[in-house]
């Protein structure tokens, strides 16, 4: 297992939840792939969203949808260059206020202790699946 890219993976999804998308960045390989499955829960497009400037884009529209967002994982996986997370996440609507809380997975790819992809799931067992043999 590498803790170095789990400790990475922790930094970003600290960085998200405080909305600070510097220090997320950092830990995001300048080319990063981000596959989000929360806007597409909430009706939106399956969209990709790439590099440093997609993930800014990306926060953008979850902050135009959402006034609050909250992901945690209780489970952290490293089978070597990949993480896999699952949890839980908690959103409030911006329009709405109404509050949604659910299931997440993460698999987060990495490459010289950087991000290179990120794919989310509302369903767990999808990012068990997505990330592969022997998860």
């Amino acid at each position: 297992m590498s803790q170095k890219n789990v400790e990475a993976f922790k930094r970003g999804v600290e960085a998200y939840n405080r909305g600070d998308a510097e220090a997320l960045l950092e830990n995001l390989d300048p080319e990063v792939e981000w596959h989000p499955a929360l806007l597409v829960g909430l009706g939106g497009e399956a969209t990709v969203y790439r590099g440093h400037e997609g993930v800014r884009a990306l926060l953008r529209d979850v902050d135009d949808t959402l006034s609050d967002i909250h992901v945690e994982f209780s489970e952290i996986r490293d089978p070597g260059d990949q993480v896999v997370a699952l949890g839980r996440i908690r959103t409030r609507g911006k329009a709405s206020g109404a509050v949604t809380g659910g299931p997440l997975g993460y698999v987060a790819d990495f490459r010289s202790g950087k991000v290179t992809r990120i794919r989310t799931f509302l369903d767990p067992a999808e990012a068990l699946e997505a990330a592969g043999p022997g998860e």
